[in-house]
């Protein structure tokens, strides 16, 4: 690889930070940079020529590079064309311009002149006033005559470097202008990735959230090939679900998903309000009936399962709770007097309370038990606490060491933060229960479809079909609307005293 000038390297950044280019991309135009140079230098063509511009560019489309980096690769090439080349040339002109400055100094023009053209020595052997002079004068005339003819030469190199130069600013005016109407494609999408971040952060949304419309948001730039923010219209939304539909045939609740992500980026993030979205083709999802257990079958679950992994599904199935909410809980939120659970920051940043199942306060003691014992070990070892939600710790800067924020299913070993080298605890990790249950499903030879969410629906079932009222299953659910916990009712058989028959089996009235 050719070694870039270190000139070169500052210009290009100087240039960089006028045209106002994110600093995280710096990196990669300089890259872009040291490929065209070096592939100027390996195919012989001309660095400063626009006409080596195109070459470059079908090189990297034999490379299969994607058209983003082909676009940021022109982008890089343009901006290295508009340097300022008499800088760059400096050391080149340098030494003609030097004898402009310096005729005054016989010894200076000397050096500059080659050596078979170095005047001869100034006093012959006869060493006589008079032929001294002369030779004096004479060497005078020729220096100055020769430095006249190394000035027009340096003037003529001059003048061809600034018509040489004009004419590349031409040219790359030209190709920008060019670029400019005929591409679209090739934008930075940054903006948008910060400022969605910053809006699901500022709501308090969940990480997982913020995941799954980065996801959207990347997938929508690779279909509209990183089209500039402030030409998206709601044009690009109907595409792209069509797209899905018929292209990548995906489920209808992937393609909800992906409409309210492009909608919820669209009105926060681009601060823009979809036009015309109404005719907008929207998949209608399906009912669901989920798959529920018998208490036999729930039980053979359980002897199949360890610790702590036993009493992760117990809490699941006794308190119908959702997997994070389970793993997230606290020492303080079990309240033992009133044989009451809290489940804080829920789906949707809702709390709500759910009785703790009196056959399970034995095995909870003994797994608080457990946790002052590891939260001891912690505090002998010197460890920086637990992990705690948004700024609390910065709020309360001593919780984190204190028992009742400690985990109640603790993980088993301490995580090492990076960047602070801080030790601290974390929570029992949401795959090693779900590897756990998968292995005890396997060994009961169920034929159902289980998973951790499967106990929940069982929960809610059983209590329906236990005659408990709707609406206190759906507080105890933490559901926003009824509709939602309607649904289980469909998963028990109907205990009304008139059962569902057909017309033909009623008696006829005589």
């Amino acid at each position: 690889m050719i070694h870039v000038p270190k000139k070169i390297i500052v210009l290009f950044k100087e240039k960089l930070n006028s045209e106002l280019i994110n600093v995280t991309h710096h990196t990669y135009y300089n890259k872009w940079l040291r490929y065209y140079l070096d592939f100027c230098h390996k195919y012989r063509h001309f660095s400063f020529d626009c006409n080596s511009l195109p070459l470059f560019i079908k090189k990297l489309q034999d490379k299969k590079q994607t058209t983003f980096q082909i676009e940021q690769a022109k982008h890089a090439i343009s901006l290295f064309y508009t340097l300022d080349l008499d800088t760059v040339h400096q050391k080149q002109i340098k030494p003609l311009s030097q004898t402009q400055n310096d005729l005054g100094s016989n010894k200076t023009v000397n050096q500059s002149l080659p050596k078979q053209q170095t005047s001869p020595q100034i006093y012959n052997t006869n060493n006589t006033p008079d032929s001294s002079l002369t030779k004096i004068t004479q060497n005078m005339l020729d220096n100055k005559a020769k430095s006249e003819e190394y000035s027009s030469h340096s003037k003529q190199l001059q003048n061809f470097e600034t018509s040489k130069k004009n004419k590349m600013h031409e040219k790359v005016s030209t190709f920008n202008k060019n670029n400019s109407e005929n591409s679209v494609k090739g934008a930075s999408w940054v903006r948008a990735f910060n400022g969605l971040e910053n809006i699901i952060k500022l709501k308090h949304y969940s990480p997982k959230t913020l995941k799954s419309y980065s996801l959207w948001l990347s997938k929508f730039q690779a279909f509209t090939k990183s089209k500039p923010l402030d030409m998206l219209s709601d044009n690009d939304i109907k595409e792209f679900l069509t797209f899905l539909a018929v292209k990548k045939n995906v489920s209808a609740s992937t393609q909800n998903q992906a409409f309210n992500a492009l909608i919820f980026i669209f009105r926060h993030v681009l601060k823009k309000e979809p036009g015309n979205i109404k005719d907008t083709i929207r998949a209608r999802q399906k009912q669901h009936i989920p798959d529920v257990l018998s208490r036999d079958e729930i039980d053979s679950i359980v002897q199949h399962l360890s610790w702590p992994y036993d009493l992760v599904v117990k809490l699941l199935y006794g308190c119908g709770l959702r997997l994070f909410e389970c793993l997230k809980l606290r020492i303080q939120n079990f309240n033992f007097d009133s044989d009451i659970l809290t489940i804080r920051d829920g789906k949707g940043k809702k709390d709500r309370t759910v009785p703790i199942p009196q056959v399970l306060v034995p095995e909870l003691h003994k797994q608080i038990e457990y946790v002052k014992a590891v939260y001891m070990e912690d505090l002998k070892s010197g460890y920086n606490g637990t992990f705690l939600l948004d700024q609390l710790e910065k709020k309360y800067k001593r919780c984190a060491k204190e028992l009742i924020w400690q985990w109640f299913f603790p993980a088993y070993k301490l995580t090492q933060i990076p960047e602070t080298g801080e030790k601290r605890r974390y929570h029992l990790h949401e795959s090693h229960v779900q590897r756990e249950l998968k292995k005890a499903v396997q060994l009961t030879m169920i034929t159902k479809r289980i998973k951790c969410h499967t106990f929940r629906h069982s929960f809610a079932s059983h209590l329906i079909q236990a005659n408990y009222d709707i609406r206190t299953v759906q507080e105890l659910l933490g559901h926003s609307d009824i509709r939602t916990t309607m649904l289980y009712t469909h998963t028990i058989k109907s205990q009304t005293k008139k059962e569902a028959v057909s017309p033909l089996d009623f008696k006829s009235k005589k």
